[in-house]
């Protein structure tokens, strides 16, 4: 390995590529020279975003605290994402997806086995909601963070302004890690003889030579596809949602939740952002159900903003991934590697495994492709894991209308989805069968339960009997009182945010 430092030019920026700069300059130190080169002219897809867990790890690996971020982000707490409206079972119209934590070692068990016994006939309340502590949390408008008394892990996420992220990003990457910013308009890529990036080509003739490239150039994909010619396969077969409309509107009364709204509308979904002095909202949906002025209409409506005077913004979305996010000396990452539907906000999440993963084999094998192949199979299953969770949203729902029988109706599932619906409803044990098919490193055998018991996937009422003294269910007393037991160890929200600034 040379001892000149490998120089990485990443093209575009944005929270993604940002995100790339910033991972790579301080996990390489001196032994990466890193440029991020990106059109003044191009802003990105920001409109109010969520996350997972993970965007936590990413800041905490780069010693950034919450006060020093949130702030300026308009950032707020995420304890999970609520659903609304994708079942019309009496009694599931609306479930919580919590991120994990350690009390849940004490009563998601609980749960566990009454879905199970509910599935097998019996009469066992096995709605998600009542057992797990984020949801009540999110009820009760309480942030993740508990006091020094309660050293108990709780994984959460944030609601933030993308735009403002990927600026504090640019920031932290320019003064504190060396990253050099280069704002120019490529129009071209040189491709040197042996199939390998030699440089991006700005307008004028400028060349911008480095050793690595990273492609975070968005849906155009200009170096990963364009250049490289790598094929994209798309999601369209199972994951019907091509486009969105966005509008942000004042925040809600009362004390600002800690979760994102999921709600069912007629051709797809609402998300509901709460960020702090404004919410983030927007409706994805199916363009070969609904056209754009519909959908603008539709959720307005549903906003109560249908006569406002507030502007919408209408995005296209292509669903699907690259076949390999890394060829030959180029990474794609963001939006350029791939796409899945905003439902479960995992699209950092998988930037910040991309990256991570990346650095890793990259380092491994001393700075050469040695081990590309197995990172390429490692995130091509991560976004079928994910895909996955998402379809089986779809797939599972309990609605009425054209657009929600259609995905009802689709058979065009992966084995892996297959056997966890049929193990579902044959009454099998469910978490196991995730765990042999090895796709809980995407979504825990939790995740799969809430799902499928939140949208009330049971055998009909009438057929369900009274339970076996043998075999007892529950204490749902006992979960009642621990779970309220451990609430008060959380802070409102709002308090949480107002100790950040």
């Amino acid at each position: 390995m040379s001892e000149a430092p490998q120089r990485f030019v990443i093209l575009g920026g944005g929270t993604a590529g940002w995100m790339a700069a910033c991972l790579i300059a301080h996990r390489l130190g001196q032994r990466a020279a890193v440029t991020l080169v990106e059109s003044p002219d191009i802003g990105i897809i920001g409109v109010g975003e969520g996350s997972t867990p993970q965007l936590k790890a990413f800041f905490d690996e780069l010693g950034i605290a919450e006060a020093e971020w949130m702030p300026r982000c308009n950032a707020t707490y995420k304890n999970g994402i609520r659903f609304e409206g994708w079942s019309d079972a009496p009694g599931f119209e609306r479930y919580f997806h919590p991120f994990p934590t350690a009390i849940d070692d004490h009563t998601a068990g609980a749960f566990l086995f009454h879905t199970r016994a509910r599935r097998t006939g019996r009469d066992a309340f096995a709605h998600p909601d009542r057992f797990l502590l984020l949801s009540r949390l999110a009820n009760e408008r309480r942030g993740p963070i508990a006091g020094e008394n309660f050293p108990f892990d709780i994984g959460y996420g944030y609601h933030f302004d993308a735009h403002l992220v990927g600026e504090f990003l640019r920031d932290h990457a320019v003064s504190k890690l060396g990253v050099i910013h280069l704002p120019r308009r490529v129009a071209d890529c040189r491709v040197d003889e042996t199939g390998q990036i030699a440089a991006l080509v700005a307008d004028g003739g400028e060349e911008i030579a480095g050793d690595f490239f990273v492609d975070a150039s968005g849906f155009r994909a200009e170096l990963i596809q364009q250049a490289l010619g790598e094929p994209f396969e798309s999601f369209a077969g199972n994951l019907f949602n091509d486009a969105a409309v966005a509008m942000p509107s004042p925040p809600g009364a009362g004390p600002t939740p800690c979760e994102t709204g999921a709600s069912a509308l007629s051709n797809g979904w609402a998300w509901k952002i709460p960020l702090t002095g404004r919410t983030g909202n927007g409706y994805v949906y199916s363009s070969r159900y609904s056209d754009a002025d519909a959908a603008e209409t539709e959720l307005r409506r549903h906003l109560g903003l249908l006569d406002a005077d507030v502007a919408a913004r209408h995005l296209a979305m292509k669903v699907g991934q690259v076949r390999r996010s890394w060829v030959g000396n180029c990474l794609a990452v963001g939006l350029a590697q791939g796409f899945i539907e905003p439902l479960e906000a995992t699209a950092l999440h998988v930037v910040h495994s991309t990256v991570s993963g990346f650095v890793d084999a990259y380092e491994a094998g001393g700075f050469t492709g040695t081990h590309a192949d197995a990172f390429n199979s490692a995130i091509y299953a991560r976004y079928e894991g994910i895909r996955d969770y998402i379809v089986c949203h779809y797939r599972m729902n309990r609605r009425q209308g054209e657009y929600w029988r259609a995905n009802a109706q689709n058979q065009d599932l992966s084995d892996n989805l297959k056997t966890v619906i049929t193990a579902w409803f044959r009454g099998d044990d469910l978490a196991e069968v995730v765990q042999d098919l090895d796709i809980a490193r995407y979504y825990a055998p939790l995740s799969w339960h809430c799902l499928l018991g939140g949208y009330g996937q049971y055998p009909d009422p009438a057929r369900l009997v009274a339970a076996e003294t043998d075999l007892p269910l529950a204490d749902l007393g006992a979960v009642d009182r621990f779970i309220t037991g451990c609430a008060l160890n959380f802070a409102p929200h709002d308090d949480l945010l107002a100790r950040l600034v």
